[in-house]
């Protein structure tokens, strides 16, 4: 495909539906145990915080304890709340909670006739999204035979991933290459993996990492914790998929140029500078061997008028 390419900033008209709408109350509750000896000199945890993300998301309201933090901001436009808990006692509990309430859209695509320019973002090979790999550049191409359309070549891209990846839950993310092996992939490896493919092309693809409100229909198919990409398609903008969702045949249409509401954006990016690798929040204590810190997270989503 000799894809042309638009300079940042500039886009396509989106042609995106938004078919209804779903409110939910969010609760986040992280605690940092002090089992002793000591109290760390210093101490800092960045939380990263929900925020509005249009066609996606809205944030009607949020509320933060402890009310003392630092606002921050990274490289994609992710906010986080920084805390500062030095000298936490031994033996105490140290509690942050943070409380949303989030509308979230249904949203429809159209992808007409798939024609125009591309962005020149959201196109490079990173960590994890290992898209100059000869092994990676290879599938792309040979998965893009036939195929004229960035449209249809992202959808063979999907195809595939549906065809090929065996889902099994492993907590890390190993990459868009560690999905091509036999040791199994989740959410984080089926997102890589369409970025991966879709940037060898030259189809600018982002990451998002979130929450997936579990119903009925997907529990058994993923975990709260998710991450799903959208890719941008001439004529369309940016459109949102979810492979890991779709990877069943009888679910397929579903979760491509379909974003279901029950998907929650927490950041954007595979590796957001702030987080250090982390998901969610990270945490820094010194000296190291004053103490011992554990520090454990949990969500909570409510579907608002069920």
């Amino acid at each position: 495909m000799a894809a042309q390419v638009s300079p940042a900033g500039t886009a396509a008209r989106e042609r995106v539906s938004v078919l209804g709408s779903r409110v939910y109350d969010v609760h986040q509750t992280i605690k940092l145990v002090n089992s002793g000896p000591g109290a760390p000199e210093k101490q800092n945890i960045w939380v990263a915080l929900i925020q509005t993300f249009a066609p996606y998301q809205e944030v009607q309201s949020m509320q933060i304890s402890p009310g003392r933090y630092t606002l921050v901001a990274d490289e994609y436009g992710n906010h986080y709340a920084e805390f500062d808990f030095a000298g936490q006692p031994a033996g105490t509990t140290q509690t942050v909670q943070i409380d949303y309430r989030v509308t979230v859209n249904e949203l429809a695509y159209e992808l007409g006739a798939c024609q125009g320019s591309l962005l020149n973002t959201f196109t490079q090979p990173e960590l994890h999204v290992e898209s100059a790999n000869p092994q990676i550049v290879a599938l792309a191409d040979s998965l893009s035979k036939g195929k004229s359309t960035a449209c249809q070549q992202v959808r063979a891209f999907y195809e595939y991933i549906g065809n090929t990846l065996v889902y099994t839950y492993n907590g890390a993310n190993w990459g868009a290459q560690a999905a091509l092996g036999p040791m199994g992939a989740d959410c984080t490896e089926y997102s890589d993996l369409l970025m991966a493919l879709s940037r060898a092309r030259g189809i600018p693809a982002r990451y998002f990492e979130g929450i997936l409100f579990l119903d009925k229909a997907t529990t058994a198919l993923a975990q709260v914790d998710h991450a799903w990409p959208d890719v941008y398609l001439p004529g369309s903008g940016w459109v949102a998929m979810d492979p890991t969702l779709g990877r069943a045949l009888v679910r397929r249409d579903t979760y491509f140029a379909h974003y279901t509401p029950d998907h929650i954006i927490v950041t954007m990016g595979v590796n957001p500078s702030v987080l250090r690798g982390g998901d969610y929040w990270t945490h820094l204590y010194w000296p190291g061997n004053s103490t011992r810190i554990n520090v454990t997270g949990n969500w909570q989503i409510e579907l608002v008028g069920k």
